[in-house]
């Protein structure tokens, strides 16, 4: 699955537009490295979001293509 749309899916982010413009702004970096929107997201992958000053850092525990609200936390793990 897409990067962008990992990060919508999950909630981490809440629109996909906003989730690519955070990718394009290098805000978002996976396994210690800035990557594209189109990166794919496997299990174990971690991610690390800059929201200006604070940083959310989360390990990839599932990967499906959509998740009800409830479900969502269970997608990843926060570090």
């Amino acid at each position: 699955m897409r990067l962008d749309k990992y990060l919508k899916v999950s909630r981490l982010i809440k629109r996909r537009t906003v989730a690519n413009e955070a990718c394009d702004g290098e805000r978002v970096s996976v396994n210690g490295r800035q990557v594209k929107a189109s990166y794919q997201v496997k299990v174990g992958d971690i991610i690390e979001i800059a929201f200006g000053q604070r940083s959310l850092k989360v390990e990839v525990l599932a990967v499906s293509e959509n998740a009800r609200k409830e479900d969502a936390p269970a997608m990843y793990r926060e570090l």
